[in-house]
């Protein structure tokens, strides 16, 4: 279950169609959560695994802000970047490559976005950062091979 059906997520970082959606239709919002929860509850996975597992979910459903949710969801709860992009590539054969390169590069945009939150968080030491700037396409999300 995501974290923002479960009341564990910042609110400010929920998408704002999700909250007009719950807004307007409360009841579907706490029937989301309560599956969530009771998903959750049904077996030995922990978060980071359930998290990694939704991203291929994502993949397959080629839901762009999905993947970029569960990227930063799973490494909320210790995945590293090295998981994450497993967790991407075990699509390949199943979903196809074009597919796969597009929620690779989905993930580059969270990590990078996930690194900027922990600079600005982090004390500054004076150095520029010399990371790449994301991709910001999303080089064809959409398309299945």
């Amino acid at each position: 279950m995501s974290e923002s059906a479960t009341g564990r997520e910042d609110p400010a970082k929920l998408p704002k169609t999700f909250k007009q959606f719950v807004e307007k239709f409360p009841a579907l919002g706490q029937a989301h959560q309560h599956i969530g929860q009771e998903v959750e509850r049904l077996g030995p996975m922990d978060r980071k695994m359930c998290e990694l597992v939704k991203i291929g979910i994502s993949l397959g459903a080629g839901l762009e802000t999905a993947v970029r949710s569960h990227v930063r969801r799973a490494m909320q709860a210790g995945a590293t970047e090295a998981e994450v992009e497993q967790a991407i590539l075990l699509g390949m054969n199943t979903v196809g490559f074009p597919r796969t390169v597009a929620a690779w590069s989905w993930a580059q945009i969270q990590f990078e976005r996930q690194r900027n939150e922990h600079s600005q968080a982090a004390p500054s030491t004076g150095h520029a950062s010399h990371s790449d700037p994301p991709n910001t396409t999303s080089g064809g999300g959409g398309v299945a091979s």
